[in-house]
């Protein structure tokens, strides 16, 4: 249906309902209207003029940066307009092109050196926002310079919506920065209550938010997984004889941050029990890098656990695709991307169950479960898995699952929620 022809059915719902009622009862049915109302109103709504700040974003490999590239992505392929406000780079991402940019000042982050937090550059942020005239300032990240883009926006009289990705609060237990917690938390419910709308990646992070003080809006915006780049059908043989095993082999295999909240160190005691205590042949492949990565290869010892550092692309996909199951023991996640990539890559998983493993892991069919805090049956279920052959069937009814969680719905709930925010200002003004 083409936006005319949209523009010219909703001209006639609105002038004569009773002809327009008439009409689509003939062409589907009664019970279909309001559908097709809601149908035409979205298609002639107007494109919006959205600015984005974040303080990360790719080249960097986290799951912050990844998802609101997908995001960015699916809403310039909607039509709406995009000003991205961010640190600048070392190296540029060449998967998304803004329709303009804001670069400013960056400054990398203690024990981070890859990743960099913006300066709170306020002249260079507003004149920005003044030129690109967004319907709405959408903050990703509440630092130095998402506290600088909401100052601005709202000297503007800007509608500002928000994103929470990231604990903060939480990561402070496992840095030795425990007295800052509740300092924290007090500056997350300040900030976000300051904006009209909070987008959250999952329901325990609501609550979480909601707990702590939080009483703007929240609404859910899930998560996506591109299942074409990540796939069961990447597995490499070649690979894993890189990596010193055959088909005998179970290869475990985490991906992420190498940094405290993440206890990778419960990762490395059930791989050594393992070793110690079981006749079979396993090995232990960490992807990624960060402040733990010394302390971790010198806790792994002599157990030849095989550390690849940071991997993108298709490197990562044949990563995921070569192993035979996937462990997670960070309890600290909003939504925990890995997981649906591991699924997508034919794996089963091994992993606390709340956030994204809540949603899709099925104890016992395509992962093993259990309760936040029971460490002990955590690496318990890594201790009894199954040989290989069980850990493939699961992980091929594992990708069967996640087949159809791409990012268009998640484009979708994002984008309701702007074009909410810009509704309920446009009404209250």
């Amino acid at each position: 249906m083409t936006k005319t022809y949209a523009e010219a059915l909703l001209y006639r719902q609105q002038e004569f309902p009773d002809y327009f009622k008439f009409y689509l009862k003939k062409k589907n049915n009664q019970q279909h209207i309001s559908e097709n109302l809601n149908t035409l109103q979205k298609l002639v709504r107007p494109r919006l003029k959205i600015a984005i700040v974040t303080e990360t974003w790719p080249p960097e490999i986290n799951g912050v940066a990844m998802s609101l590239m997908q995001l960015c992505k699916g809403l310039q392929k909607q039509g709406q307009k995009i000003l991205l406000i961010r640190p600048k780079q070392k190296h540029q991402c060449h998967e998304f092109s803004p329709n303009k940019e804001c670069l400013v000042t960056a400054q990398a982050i203690p024990k981070y050196p890859d990743m960099r937090f913006g300066w709170p550059q306020y002249l260079k942020v507003s004149q920005a926002i003044s030129d690109f005239a967004p319907n709405i300032v959408h903050i990703v990240t509440e630092g130095p310079l998402g506290f600088t883009a909401l100052h601005a926006a709202k000297a503007k009289h800007i509608p500002v919506s928000s994103g929470f990705h990231s604990p903060f609060q939480e990561f402070s237990r496992f840095f030795d920065l425990a007295f800052l917690v509740k300092p924290i938390q007090h500056y997350l419910k300040w900030f976000h209550n300051n904006t009209h709308l909070t987008c959250v990646p999952s329901k325990d992070t609501e609550k979480a938010l909601r707990q702590f003080g939080v009483t703007c809006p929240l609404l859910v915006v899930g998560r996506g997984v591109d299942t074409e780049k990540f796939s069961a059908q990447h597995r490499s043989e070649k690979l894993r004889r890189t990596w010193g095993v055959d088909e005998d082999t179970t290869v475990l295999l985490y991906v992420g941050r190498l940094s405290p909240e993440k206890e990778i160190n419960v990762l490395i005691d059930a791989y050594v029990a393992m070793k110690s205590h079981q006749e079979k042949k396993v090995k232990f492949v960490i992807v990624g890098d960060g402040p733990e990565r010394k302390r971790l290869e010198k806790m792994a010892g002599a157990e030849q656990v095989i550390f690849t550092g940071s991997l993108s692309g298709m490197a990562l996909a044949q990563a995921y695709a070569s192993a035979d199951v996937f462990v997670f023991a960070s309890q600290v996640e909003t939504f925990g991307n890995v997981v649906l990539e591991a699924m997508a890559s034919g794996l089963p998983v091994v992993a606390y169950n709340y956030a994204s493993t809540q949603l899709y892991v099925k104890h016992q069919q395509t992962g093993w479960v259990c309760s936040l805090g029971a460490t002990d049956q955590f690496i318990q279920n890594i201790l009894q898995l199954p040989n290989n052959a069980v850990l493939h069937d699961m992980g091929q009814h594992a990708m069967q699952d996640v087949q159809n969680i791409g990012w268009q719905h998640a484009v979708q709930q994002f984008e309701q929620a702007l074009y909410q925010v810009t509704q309920d200002q446009v009404l209250v003004t």
